[in-house]
């Protein structure tokens, strides 16, 4: 029998809301119980922080170098992360001992997988010195090492889950983030993933543009507008969708249209379209037409994005259902992802495959960082 590890993900992703904290007791195959999870967001001033990093970053040519405020925003949100698994143990009745690993992502400013750089911002040795827990970070870098994209990562813990579904049918997980991704599971089980196109970003973007609001809550704005088909059209003409060569996505190559391009209603409409057309458009290129997709992720909150996505999978003959239909928890699914990762790090298994980010050839990764004698405090 297998050891069975309990792991904590941690993912902060391209919509910069906020850290998601899932825990996972895990044999980084089969065995997979889904524990407490939990979100907390970021305040407002340190989005802004972590916007203009997004612009600081665009400097970097080695993926080590912190040039402007790089350096001081990495430290400040390692311990934000620190504080929010202290946090998170202490809801949970839990202590550090308990934990085996940590799986953290963070923050990635800059992704140019044409030129093998990526940069995620997170001191893993030093959340390791905060919270007295290993922790396995860095979890791209080997895939592109190896010819890979980089992205994404969450398809194998996508796989594990369809394992445990009665219905075989071809199936494919969407997960609506800043950036949106597929994860088409087969009859035979063959996986195939990849990004398909922009998720919340360009919404976030255009509302918080107009408004100041983060986000647009439950698709109300969009609700009170209609799609520009013109507008609509010139994204997804866009030379990714068109394409035959899949490729992972920064959050900087779709950006938002100018204010002089549509009203605040019917863009925040057009947008919402757009993400669900471009997850179709992009499942086009799949091996087999799928027969539902399984939608986790922010997005999945947006009614607009999937009334739209409800239309266009209904004229495909597929059905669209939420996470949470099949037992899944469609908000903590990428942390849980992390944490599955970082047991299949420790384990030397693969993270990435030829299928799912176009590496040469399986590959683990990830780097480990153990709890240090530096004279840092653990973060009560």
């Amino acid at each position: 029998m297998k050891a069975v590890w309990t792991s904590i993900g941690l993912m902060s992703g391209t919509s910069m809301d906020g850290i998601d904290i899932a825990l996972l007791r895990t044999d980084g195959d089969r065995q997979i119980e889904r524990a407490p999870s939990m979100s907390v967001p970021y305040e407002a001033g340190f989005r802004d922080r972590l916007k203009q990093g997004l612009v600081d970053a665009k400097k970097v040519t080695d993926r080590k170098a912190r040039p402007a405020d790089l350096g001081a925003l990495e430290r400040n949100l390692t311990i934000r992360h620190a504080v929010a698994v202290s946090d998170f143990l202490f809801h949970n009745g839990l202590k550090h001992g308990d934990i085996n690993v940590i799986g953290f992502h963070g923050q990635t400013v800059l992704h140019r997988p044409d030129e093998a750089l990526t940069v995620q911002l997170g001191d893993g040795q030093l959340l390791a010195d905060l919270t007295g827990i290993p922790v396995v970070y860095d979890m791209r870098a080997n895939d592109m090492r190896h010819g890979g994209q980089g992205a994404p990562l969450i398809p194998v813990y996508h796989s594990a889950l369809a394992r445990s579904l009665d219905d075989r049918s071809a199936t494919v997980f969407v997960n609506i983030g800043g950036i949106s991704n597929l994860t088409f599971i087969g009859t035979k089980g063959e996986i195939v993933a990849y990004d398909s196109g922009p998720g919340n970003t360009l919404i976030d973007q255009w509302v918080e543009l107009r408004t100041g609001q983060a986000f647009d809550e439950g698709g109300a704005i969009a609700d009170r507008g209609k799609v520009l088909s013109d507008l609509a059209a010139r994204y997804l003409e866009h030379p990714f969708f068109v394409s035959n060569r899949r490729r992972s996505l920064d959050r900087n190559d779709f950006r938002p249209p100018s204010k002089i391009e549509a009203g605040l209603e019917d863009g925040a409409r057009t947008l919402a379209y757009v993400t669900a057309a471009a997850i179709l458009k992009s499942a086009s290129h799949l091996p087999e037409s799928p027969k539902r997709y399984v939608v986790c992720g922010g997005g999945r909150h947006n009614q607009i994005i999937m009334t739209h996505l409800e239309e266009l999978a209904r004229l495909n003959g597929a059905s669209v259902i939420k996470a949470e239909a099949l037992g899944f928890d469609g908000d903590a699914m990428e942390a849980e992802a992390w944490a599955y990762l970082a047991v299949r790090s420790q384990l030397e298994l693969p993270l990435t495959f030829p299928g799912t980010t176009g590496v040469s050839h399986a590959v683990s990764g990830g780097v480990l960082a153990k709890p240090s004698e530096r004279a840092i405090p653990k973060v009560d």
